[in-house]
């Protein structure tokens, strides 16, 4: 009998629960804010990528209490995953696949994980290795729950628009991207940093952000969404904003995200355009 294997999705890099046969499919690559490689769909396993001994993560520091983990060479969709530390709190912000034995005695030596959470089903990644590996349970939001590849009893699915899970750290559930979509913010003594994801994506013309239902397929969101996604973040104090690729603005980024919005909303009436 064949051996049983989490496999990985080497688009997306998300992980599925124990099988002997490859999924026919993956479910996050077939959605339309996603895709399927134009060669194919190919799958990997974590030991794997371990053995190939190609892989590596790389954890840079940002500044005080927070650390960017990213694999190099990329894989999958390439993101950054953020150790957080707030006053005796250890949390990781999105995930990414691969980890190995150099990431979690780096990761020990700053304290650890005490929780994990994520903004969208695109970082789920290998999100139960990590909670099992670090002890740590993971914050879902409920509006994403069919999206989840590979169940386990560290998943917390959470409700409603916010969760507190500590003094300074605060989910908020605004949509967008996901049903589910969620953000993190971080008081930080009340100089506030909010993490994005690509719930809201940080763009080339920086300190611009935008909003997308798909990134990789151009599809936007509708005003409305977007209206009320600004209002929401508008009700946050924050100063610095860090999204899902390593970007970050440095200063005003409160005022980015709303002057962001009227520019994006406009441009969805025609309002923005010479002809």
């Amino acid at each position: 009998m064949r051996k049983m294997e989490r496999y990985i999705c080497a688009t997306c890099g998300t992980q599925y629960s124990l099988s002997n046969d490859q999924p026919e499919s993956c479910k996050i690559c077939e959605d339309q804010r996603q895709y399927v490689s134009s060669s194919g769909q190919k799958w990997t396993t974590l030991e794997e990528m371990q053995r190939s001994q190609k892989f590596t993560n790389e954890i840079e520091y940002k500044e005080e209490g927070i650390y960017g983990i990213t694999t190099k060479p990329k894989f999958a969709i390439g993101q950054t995953a953020y150790l957080i530390q707030s006053k005796g709190f250890n949390i990781l912000w999105d995930c990414i696949t691969y980890l190995d034995e150099e990431t979690i005695e780096k990761i020990k030596q700053s304290g650890g994980i005490d929780a994990i959470a994520l903004s969208h089903p695109h970082y789920y990644s290998t999100q139960v290795e990590w909670a099992e590996t670090f002890d740590a349970p993971i914050y879902i939001h409920e509006n994403d729950r069919k999206w989840v590849t590979r169940l386990s009893d560290r998943i917390r699915f959470w409700s409603g628009d916010s969760l507190e899970l500590s003094e300074e750290i605060t989910l908020h559930c605004i949509g967008g991207h996901f049903k589910g979509g969620t953000i993190l913010h971080w008081k930080n003594n009340n100089d506030g940093v909010l993490f994005t994801g690509d719930i809201i994506q940080i763009v080339a013309d920086q300190p611009w952000v935008s909003f997308m239902y798909s990134y990789p397929n151009l599809i936007p969101l509708p005003a409305e969404k977007v209206q009320s996604m600004a209002e929401y973040t508008n009700k946050l104090s924050f100063h610095r904003l860090y999204n899902a690729f390593d970007k970050v603005i440095k200063e005003n980024a409160h005022e980015s995200v709303q002057k962001s919005a009227k520019r994006y909303i406009k441009a969805l009436r025609g309002e923005l355009f010479d002809s």
